[in-house]
């Protein structure tokens, strides 16, 4: 079997599962799970674990995730983005200082309500599906981490185009930051485009789009590649058999690790063998994959 990952760089207009279906058809492997959706509207970088490895999705999923987005403001809909109906309008004349005031207040840990049309549940029930059905439920804000928010161009007239670069963590979401930005300023947004150019290290731009997807063997990631952001340790081929039997270590190079921190375990060869954390000086594993 196939093991491995692969970066779609994913076109408009398609869901996330259907971006894994042509990645199944393509390679043969029923196996597949990928790093955080994209919705129809959104492009770029999504990240797929093919084969026995979909487990280590994790450890990419909670990398930073970075976006160029343009938004439209002064323009409200019922989903924040382009693909909704319009629910509001407002006339602002915004300038790009104007924006670039507020963005401090949207960079480091902020609190964000998750829009109605997102994965979360609520008593059981998806939000987008609750949406569909023409309901709204309310929504507790959550604290999300902004790494770095940049304005890019800012259009003219009273709903201009703003268009912004922002590298965020997990669970933020765009369209959100695009609205909440809006309000500070007396008003509200919705997203036109949206693209993630890279999750990590994994970019966009060294994907396979769709119409070369019988090539992707040529962009086909080995675990320990698309890993590589995590710290490493050799271990010999003696130590090889306990760490597949999943061992824990207390001396040796691994209680050298950072604490409570992820770190690949590789072969003498180099081919990643498992992901290990060092927990109260031992070093334990967190996921060994299939010999």
């Amino acid at each position: 079997m196939t093991n491995g990952f692969l970066v779609l760089d994913k076109p408009r207009g398609i869901t996330s599962n259907q971006g894994v279906g042509y990645v199944k058809k393509a390679t043969g492997v029923k196996k597949i799970g990928h790093a955080g959706t994209l919705d129809p509207l959104a492009t770029g970088a999504l990240v797929m674990g093919i084969g026995n490895v979909t487990r280590l999705i994790r450890y990419i999923q909670d990398q930073p995730k970075e976006y160029r987005a343009t938004a439209k403001f002064g323009v409200e809909t019922d989903t924040l983005d382009s693909d909704g109906e319009v629910v509001s309008t407002t006339e602002m004349e915004v300038t790009r200082d104007s924006i670039v005031e507020v963005v401090p207040q949207f960079t480091g840990v902020i609190s964000q309500i998750p829009p109605m049309v997102s994965a979360l549940k609520h008593e059981g029930r998806r939000l987008h599906e609750i949406a569909r059905a023409g309901e709204t439920v309310g929504r507790e804000p959550r604290d999300v981490l902004v790494h770095e928010l940049e304005i890019l161009d800012v259009g003219e007239g009273i709903s201009p185009d703003v268009a912004f670069r922002c590298v965020v963590g997990k669970g933020t979401y765009v369209r959100s930051l695009a609205d909440d930005m809006a309000q500070v300023l007396g008003g509200h947004a919705h997203l036109t485009s949206l693209r993630r150019t890279r999750i990590g290290d994994l970019k966009a731009s060294a994907g396979v789009v769709l119409d070369d997807l019988h090539n992707w063997e040529d962009y086909f990631l080995t675990p320990n590649q698309a890993l590589s952001h995590l710290p490493s340790v050799e271990i010999d081929d003696d130590d090889e058999s306990l760490v597949r039997n999943g061992a824990r270590f207390d001396s040796g190079p691994m209680v050298e690790m950072e604490p409570d921190a992820p770190f690949r375990v590789l072969t003498s060869s180099g081919d990643l063998l498992a992901v290990y954390r060092l927990v109260e000086g031992e070093a334990r594993s967190d996921v060994v994959l299939p010999s």
